[in-house]
């Protein structure tokens, strides 16, 4: 995997980023979201966290019921997100600057959490995964999005050499599956593959009592 992008790096890219971020990446990647949501089978009363909220484009599908908190490393992300939440009156939502890679939470805080789209992003994909292990409550359930390196061989190739290209828009080609599936206490309950083509991969995980 090519060298992790700084913090600092992610954040300026998407304060770039952040106005034409829905231009591009809403009707793409939208299908995935919902699939998602709708595989978590949130119910009222549970309590989510989305790590990697960015402008907030999932906020409006999470049931009123429950209780969503977002996270970001970009303050302008962020600025476009708390628009949202107020022109929609999604009262149910709040969101917060924070390192997905350091969450500032409790242990067991959530009943799901969320990450779309945000671990070829972050710098510390492994961490992050701790994290989201860490705030979810035991038998919840974590829904991860993404592009994950290819299985095919010719492919992951290609992927792998561009790369160090796809880093100068924030993320990686060639982040592998094994980061999700290997994270401790978390069971794989099933893997689909989303969007267009198939080029991403929803995956969803359960917390088990096993260390």
């Amino acid at each position: 995997m090519a060298q992790p992008v700084s913090a600092e790096r992610v954040e300026r890219i998407y304060a770039r980023l952040s106005g034409r971020y829905d231009l591009f990446f809403d009707r793409i990647l939208q299908p995935g979201r919902e699939v998602a949501l709708k595989a978590l089978g949130l119910e009222d009363g549970e309590r989510v966290l989305e790590v990697g909220v960015g402008t907030g484009l999932v906020l409006p599908l999470y049931p009123h019921g429950c209780e969503v908190v977002g996270i970001d490393l970009s303050d302008a992300m962020l600025s476009e997100a708390r628009e949202r939440i107020a022109r929609l009156g999604l009262w149910h939502v709040s969101v917060e600057k924070m390192d997905a890679a350091r969450l500032h939470f409790p242990d067991g805080s959530f009943d799901a959490v969320f990450a779309p789209y945000v671990i070829s992003v972050v710098p510390d994909p492994r961490k992050a995964m701790d994290e989201m292990q860490r705030v979810c409550r035991e038998g919840g359930r974590i829904a991860v999005v993404n592009h994950f390196l290819s299985r095919n061989p010719i492919k992951a190739a290609v992927e792998k050499a561009l790369s160090p290209l796809s880093m100068h828009l924030g993320f990686h080609l060639d982040t592998p599956l094994e980061i999700v599936l290997r994270t401790r206490r978390l069971k794989l309950i099933r893997t689909e593959k989303v969007n267009l083509f198939g080029n991403w991969t929803l995956t969803l995980l359960e917390k088990t009592g096993e260390q």
